[in-house]
Parts: structure tokens; C-alpha cells; sequence
């Protein structure tokens, strides 16, 4: 089965970085353009949590529904449970590097349904674009959690 790891450090203190992930609110601020993300519902995060959207590549529009896991102030798993791949698991772990520095890690795990059925996964989801979907994503959390008001990180430091 393919996997896909990517690390990368924000400027934050871990328990802000975890705050800002675990924001329902988050995945609409880390879809980058030119997809667009539709959230049909999305619950509060938690072990068994759902959330179904639908992403956008244009007008082609993919349905996507998750189940979370294994969440904690380190990170938590979202598991695809129905959508365009055969499987996709992704992992976000969050680890404080110093008192003001936290390292971002993504590791996903997927594979592809065969034939035509899973054309529309290979060309979208395979490791080029992701690493650039990553790329995009790293940005945008350092961006995003730089603009949080210092009481937000502050209140976030617990």
C-alpha cells in the first residue's frame, strides 16, 4: 500500500497548533485553490466523529465522508469511509520541537481502486499532488495560525 509522509514545523506552541487542527472550520482554510471544498456536515472532533464533504477540482466534484480516531492533543486519524479512494488513512501528529515550536507531521496511507473506476484517484491523489497538496497546506497553517489573535495562542498554551 502507498504511503505519503510530509514534516514541517510551525512558529506555534503544540497545544495551538492542535487548537487550530482541531477546529471543524480548519479544512476549508486548508483546501488550497483551485480545489474548493463543500461541507455537507462536520462534527465536533472526536474518536468516531464524521464529517462529509464534497471537494471540488473544478467541476468535477468527489464526495468524501471521514471517521476520526486517535484524537488527542497530538494529533488524531481520519479515515475515508466512503469516497473516490480503496483506502485512505491520514494521520496528523503534532509535536512540540521547543516551547514555541511545533512540528506538523502527515502521514497517509491509501491505495486506488482498479480499472476506470479508480482513474479519477490516480490522477489526483498520487505522491506529486500531494506533496504539492501538503505544500499548499503547510503554508497555509503557518499563515493562518500566525494571523490568530496572541490571546487565541496564548489561551491555546492551556
Amino acid at each position: 500500500m502507498p504511503t505519503f509522509d510530509y514534516k514541517f514545523t510551525v512558529n506555534a506552541p503544540q497545544t495551538a497548533v492542535a487548537n487550530f487542527h482541531h477546529d471543524t472550520r480548519i479544512l476549508k482554510k486548508l483546501t488550497p485553490p483551485p480545489i474548493f471544498v463543500q461541507v455537507h456536515h462536520f462534527e465536533p472532533l472526536g474518536d468516531g466523529s464524521e464529517a462529509e464533504f464534497t471537494l471540488w477540482f473544478g467541476p468535477l466534484p468527489v464526495r468524501w465522508r471521514a471517521i476520526h480516531s486517535d484524537v488527542s492533543g497530538h494529533g488524531f486519524t481520519d479515515t475515508q469511509a466512503s469516497g473516490p479512494l480503496r483506502h485512505w488513512q491520514h494521520t496528523h501528529r503534532f509535536t512540540a520541537v521547543s516551547p514555541h515550536t511545533t512540528q506538523v507531521h502527515e502521514h497517509v496511507e491509501y491505495s486506488h481502486y482498479s480499472g476506470r473506476r479508480g482513474l479519477l484517484s490516480r490522477l489526483l491523489f498520487n505522491q506529486p499532488g500531494l506533496y504539492l497538496l501538503f505544500t499548499a497546506r503547510k503554508w497555509l497553517t503557518r499563515y493562518h495560525i500566525k494571523k490568530q489573535p496572541a490571546e487565541t495562542a496564548i489561551t491555546a498554551q492551556g
